[in-house]
């Protein structure tokens, strides 16, 4: 047909046999070109079997099969989905069906692994103690006896058998039974210990809102001594009689019903003789961190302002800013009977100090108590399944969940969360754009709200304090101690949340709603 020679703007093409080389048309040629290529493959591929004619014919049928999907594959396959680290689990590329599915789907799938033992079939078996609560979020049975068909998982008591957790549980302070220190307890060999700190595994305080009507509507001061003082332990290892003696050397007026320094008959109800004070002498046996006794809670009860000899860290254990005096030490005391005499005569300042009776505790004060709405042996008995899990999860089947799924630039990764006094831990997930505190505290309550979820401490909780919508107070990850989930715990920004995501996967946390 001859040769035609033309220009586009910059761009020169030749045409032969109405062929174009180079230009728009170039593109229609490879197209034309790679439409034949499955013939061509088809035709090299039968020529070879041919030549190979000794290969059973099945087989051949097979690799031609398999050798055109292979190129159509390659031809038509998608940018892969990522859903592991390339570095450490390998890269997962999904086919283009199971390609719709969402990375959330996929985890929950492929991060669920069972767990060898079914607590609500084989509970918590603990020796050594009677049943003491109505429910609980795990399987447990108390007053196990050693002997039976299996051993229990633990004992309150030292136990020899390394497999059976020791346990130790005790309110008394420390200062008179040393034992009961922490670390003394481990050298003893105790795994397990369940005193008032709470720095200890399961810690037993003193305070409960199904104990103490701690929202008790307050009663006029009728009462011209301006303290009651309850005290009947002459022989404290603290300052507590001195720091009583020099209150009233600074002219502050004492009724004392206790056995020391009476001179007040002391057969009367505790609780409804304070309502009548406007303070009470708080005064434990030893000033001891965390040892806060009923003396300091029926003072609450009593809408009295506690004056408190003892815990060092009292102040946290205060229903709000301003609501308690500390006599931290013996020099303390003039300071402290000056604000007596101030509250006692500025009515307006007086009634600021007993605000929180209207308004409410702070949030800090509620999730303290909350945690007693778990009775403590139901808490011993999740701490138990908690580490028993925990163990299992060391073995290769829980190390080889991908526990983040990764779609180009974005990774999903997978956490798990529960409200503190529950077992069972439920599936969040967090996106690499946008892995926040913010969008942690998000992705609970988004969860949580879905679930209908009720706070475990709603039904214990006086209802003027309840609330209608969840609020987080902390999250924390899965076995720190109360001490630190309540007090000092942290993340330090959200780089130090992501680190810790990343170098811990499938994270568990563990959050507490007021």
């Amino acid at each position: 047909m001859g040769i035609v020679t033309g220009q586009r703007g910059s761009r020169t093409g030749t045409t032969q046999e109405g062929v174009v080389v180079g230009g728009v048309s170039s593109t229609n040629n490879r197209k034309r070109w790679s439409n034949l290529m499955p013939i061509v493959v088809v035709l090299v591929v039968v020529a070879e079997i041919s030549f190979l004619g000794r290969l059973d014919m099945a087989k051949n049928a097979a690799m031609v099969n398999t050798w055109t999907n292979s190129f159509y594959s390659a031809s038509t396959r998608e940018e892969p989905v990522k859903h592991q680290d390339e570095t450490t689990m390998g890269v997962l590329d999904l086919d283009n069906n199971r390609g719709k599915e969402s990375c959330e789907d996929w985890l929950e799938r492929e991060d669920a692994v069972s767990y060898s033992r079914d607590f609500d079939k084989d509970p918590i078996l603990v020796s050594g103690a009677e049943k003491e609560w109505n429910s609980c979020s795990v399987g447990c049975k108390f007053g196990y006896q050693f002997g039976s068909d299996k051993k229990p998982d633990a004992a309150f008591g030292l136990v020899q058998d390394g497999a059976i957790a020791s346990i130790l549980r005790s309110m008394e302070s420390s200062h008179y039974y040393s034992e009961n220190n922490i670390a003394q307890a481990r050298r003893r060999g105790y795994s397990v210990v369940m005193t008032t700190s709470l720095s200890s595994d399961v810690p037993v305080g003193y305070f409960s809102w199904a104990e103490y009507e701690i929202m008790a509507p307050l009663q006029p001061k009728t009462e011209n001594a301006l303290a009651a003082a309850f005290i009947s332990n002459c022989g404290a290892r603290n300052f507590r009689l001195q720091a009583l003696e020099e209150l009233e050397k600074e002219n502050i007026k004492i009724d004392s019903y206790g056995g020391c320094h009476r001179n007040r008959d002391g057969r009367v109800d505790k609780v409804e003789t304070l309502k009548r004070y406007k303070f009470s002498l708080a005064f434990e046996n030893s000033n001891e961190e965390d040892y806060v006794t009923e003396k300091f809670f029926q003072s609450l009860v009593a809408g009295t302002v506690p004056v408190v000899v003892g815990a060092p860290n009292i102040e946290e254990f205060a229903p709000s800013t301003g609501s308690i005096l500390h006599i931290k030490e013996l020099s303390n005391v003039p300071s402290v009977a000056k604000a007596m005499k101030y509250l006692a005569e500025n009515p307006d300042a007086y009634n600021q100090s007993l605000r929180w009776k209207y308004d409410g505790p702070s949030d800090s004060f509620k999730a303290l108590v909350d945690m007693a709405a778990v009775h403590s042996s139901c808490r011993l008995c999740i701490h138990l399944a908690t580490k028993i899990q925990e163990s299992e999860e060391k073995n290769p089947q829980f190390q080889k969940r991908p526990c983040k799924c990764t779609r180009g630039s974005e990774t999903v990764y997978h956490l798990y969360v529960r409200e503190r006094g529950r077992f069972k831990m439920d599936s969040i997930f967090l996106r690499s754009n946008n892995l926040t505190q913010g969008a942690l505290e998000y992705a609970i309550l988004k969860k949580f709200k879905s679930l209908n979820h009720v706070p475990i401490w709603k039904q214990e909780r006086p209802e003027s304090i309840r609330g209608d919508e969840l609020k987080i107070y902390r999250i924390y990850p899965v076995g720190m101690t109360q001490r630190k989930a309540l007090y000092t715990f942290k993340f330090k920004g959200d780089s130090d949340l992501r680190k810790y995501v990343k170098s811990n996967p499938c994270a568990k946390f563990e959050v507490i709603f007021v």
